[in-house]
């Protein structure tokens, strides 16, 4: 018996679905919300990284800009829009207002990681499936809170941008979808492994030169914009480094190294300062970095050989998989990577046991920060004494899952399309 969406009543309607994201969302910040007292962070924003964006854009209020006077860890969309927000607000700016309305453009990337979600769903699975997919992420607690923490939902967004353009063969849209999310942040560029095996060469040069060309163009641009107001274009050239040379944290690089703190960067003020960004703020890895990456190539190398599914879930399982492996071999983990490796789990797994290993997975890692780093207060944000053991713990919990997340998506790679 085939059942269609309006068989689902209320449950089939989408519009609905999407009222009811933006509205649960609007009403949690309207009744929780973003505050500073005594340079503390209240409210819907609390743990997160918003204050510390916040203190970033308030360098532009003093005339110094995010790659041109101060160099940024991230390439340049996210500090472009916190710094139009906060010039927009004139000289009435104030915390409160500015984080309100960084959370609804977030918001407005969420709505489409939620429209994307549905619309790949349903072109891999099914109407019913891809229905499902959409109230299941509308109801996870993991993409929620990150858009009010931070800005990953934007990541998501053009790295599933990306994936639905080259499902539906718009190669030039897929092309700027990367290119943008790549001036986000990089993951979105892993697309391009999965290009590689599963599009005609034709298609990957395509593909690849729009988004290499947009991502190189607005490069251009900032570094001739410091170049030509006598700025050091290491203040632009810094983002493409800076993420690179942290030391380990959070992972299992980090027990190695006896890494057992956060991922943060120094003060607001050391932004001005160029050789911050290459400072050291932990112990230095005990296997250097090219060795972990060549591993994760290793592994890259073999799946991408010996994979025998060529249809669309097969394109999405090797993104899947490659962003995972991108995540392990990384010095360092970042509780909001949960906003990309969620939705690419759902694609990937729309069973019930997909599901609740997404919601297991959120809560291990939302146990180790903030459950355990809201505990360190005393000790500058390092785990020490009897936090070390759950610490470990969780950390390599989570290894685990990722790692058999790798080995079930390595299974469906190996299956005859159906």
């Amino acid at each position: 018996m085939t059942v269609n969406l309006k068989q689902l009543g209320l449950l089939g309607d989408f519009r609905l679905l999407v009222i009811l994201f933006i509205a649960f969302r609007v009403m949690m910040l309207m009744v929780y919300q973003p505050l500073l007292i005594n340079d503390v962070e209240r409210g819907v924003g609390a743990q997160g990284d918003r204050l510390y964006h916040y203190q970033l854009a308030q360098l532009t209020g003093e005339g110094d800009y995010p790659f041109f006077d101060w160099w940024s860890e991230f390439p340049p969309v996210w500090y472009t829009l916190t710094t139009l927000v906060y010039q927009s607000q004139g000289e009435a700016v104030d915390y409160s207002t500015w984080s309100i309305l960084m959370a609804f453009i977030v918001l407005l990337f969420e709505v489409g990681n939620l429209i994307l979600i549905r619309a790949i769903g349903t072109h891999l699975h099914g109407d019913i499936t891809g229905m499902g997919l959409a109230w299941v992420y509308a109801l996870l607690f993991a993409p929620l809170v990150f858009v009010f923490w931070n800005f990953e939902s934007l990541v998501a967004f053009f790295l599933l941008l990306g994936i639905y353009f080259i499902l539906k063969q718009r190669d030039i849209r897929g092309g700027l979808a990367i290119g943008l999310g790549a001036l986000t942040k990089f993951t979105p560029a892993l697309i391009f492994g999965a290009l590689l095996r599963y599009q005609k060469p034709r298609r990957f040069v395509k593909i690849g030169v729009v988004a290499v060309g947009v991502f190189a163009l607005v490069y251009a641009i900032l570094i001739a914009n410091a170049s030509a107001n006598d700025k050091d274009i290491r203040f632009v050239t810094t983002s493409l480094t800076a993420q690179f040379g942290k030391a380990s944290y959070q992972t299992v690089w980090a027990l190695l190294d006896g890494n057992y703190r956060t991922g943060n960067f120094g003060s607001v003020e050391s932004h001005y300062d160029l050789s911050a960004a290459d400072t050291l703020y932990g112990n230095p890895p005990v296997i250097p970095s090219w060795i972990r990456l060549a591993v994760a190539g290793v592994i890259g190398l073999f799946i991408f050989i010996t994979t025998r599914r060529y249809d669309d879930k097969g394109f999405v399982a090797f993104v899947t998989i490659t962003v995972i492996i991108f995540f392990l071999q990384a010095q360092g983990w970042s509780p909001q990577w949960l906003a990309q490796i969620i939705p690419l789990m759902l694609l990937c797994f729309p069973t019930k046991n997909g599901i609740l290993t997404a919601l297991i997975l959120a809560g291990v890692v939302f146990i180790e920060y903030p459950v355990l780093f809201i505990r360190t207060g005393d000790t500058g944000g390092e785990i020490t004494g009897g936090l070390v053991a759950p610490f470990v713990a969780l950390i390599l919990i989570r290894t685990l899952i990722l790692v058999l997340l790798c080995v079930g998506l390595y299974l469906k790679l190996r299956e005859e399309p159906t």
